[in-house]
């Protein structure tokens, strides 16, 4: 009857936002989480001759992050040992990459691929653009601090070596994590927006790339899908068509990336899971990346546009293109046959 005591009244309620993308993801928290249990079932997994892959995939799919961050401690502290090192140390390739990145806290292993990106000669800006373009201000905040904490420098400080020109400008903007995050739509002012854009680019002989930069690197996610609907109105072209017209190389790729998440970022990881499959051999690095990054986020919505866009299940993709323990583990993440 909820009567005993009335401390039933008393619980806070998560915000709706935490509430909204748990319920999207495949991975979720464990009811009944035992921690003890579950470091118990790893250091049996992992012991003696040969590994129960089964059990690593089990429990590293379905237990939040919080929960895994809580068995690394526990792991940790009962075995004087490190779950990640023993997980490199017992499996292999793109297995033993899928199954680090499952037990890291999301923002470790976001600070990781971007070290991983600029490491060496040359950078690898695609995966500079989609860590940037798709993750929240709270998310940049938080792996700007993993990356300092595992670099000893601050993102800012690495990428401006790295990156130069108009590009560099966008990307530290975007790796500032300043973004403007109000909900509240003027139509007026994104009509505005519109028509700026619309004047520094196809309006004009030549382009403005700081307006486009600005704009789009600054303004708040809801205010910039009304600018987007807007300038269709006036230039009678998407904003993705006029971009791709007026720009190139890694400012133009970074710029639609924007576009494309601000419009679904479902859509967006649905199209990069299906680049990562289409064609000879597979890119299993950036399969990974995915599936681990949105697992636990909005797996669900990736797997309904997914379909929608190629007409096919994300499973059944996934199972004619991988196979083995990575196949295996990647298609829980998936959610199964959908």
């Amino acid at each position: 009857n909820g009567q005993r005591g009335g401390s039933w009244l008393l619980k806070p309620r998560p915000p709706s936002s935490t509430v909204v993308t748990a319920a999207r993801g495949t991975i979720k928290a464990k009811a009944n989480f035992n921690v003890s249990e579950d470091v118990a079932a790893l250091r049996k997994a992992m012991e003696g001759i040969g590994t129960t892959e089964k059990t690593l995939i089990d429990i590293l799919t379905h237990r939040s992050s919080s929960q895994k961050q809580a068995i690394s401690k526990a792991y940790e502290e009962t075995t004087n040992r490190i779950l990640v090192n023993d997980l490199k140390g017992d499996t292999q390739g793109n297995f033993e990459n899928l199954l680090v990145a499952l037990a890291r806290p999301p923002a470790v292993n976001d600070a990781k691929w971007l070290i991983k990106a600029m490491k060496g000669t040359g950078t690898d800006n695609s995966i500079l653009i989609e860590i940037l373009a798709s993750r929240t201000n709270k998310q940049i905040k938080e792996l700007s601090a993993a990356y300092a904490e595992e670099t000893k420098k601050t993102l800012i400080q690495n990428l401006k070596t790295e990156v130069s020109g108009d590009f560099g400008k966008a990307i530290l903007l975007l790796a500032e994590g300043a973004r403007d995050e109000s909900t509240n739509v003027n139509a007026d002012k994104a009509r505005e927006d519109a028509k700026a854009l619309y004047h520094a680019g196809e309006k004009k002989l030549g382009t403005d790339e700081s307006k486009f930069i600005e704009i789009l690197c600054k303004r708040s996610i809801p205010h910039l899908r009304q600018t987007i609907l807007e300038y269709k109105n006036i230039s009678g072209k998407t904003l993705q068509k006029s971009i791709e017209k007026e720009m190139s190389g890694n400012l133009e790729e970074l710029l639609v990336d924007i576009v494309k998440c601000v419009m679904s970022t479902p859509a967006y990881f649905a199209e990069k899971v299906y680049k990562s499959m289409k064609g000879a051999g597979t890119d299993e690095t950036t399969l990974t990346r995915v599936m681990v990054s949105r697992g636990e986020i909005d797996m669900l919505d990736i797997r309904a546009e997914f379909k929608k866009l190629y007409q096919n299940s994300l499973f059944k993709e996934i199972s004619s293109d991988v196979s083995g323990n990575y196949g295996d583990c990647l298609n829980v993440i998936c959610g199964g046959e959908d």
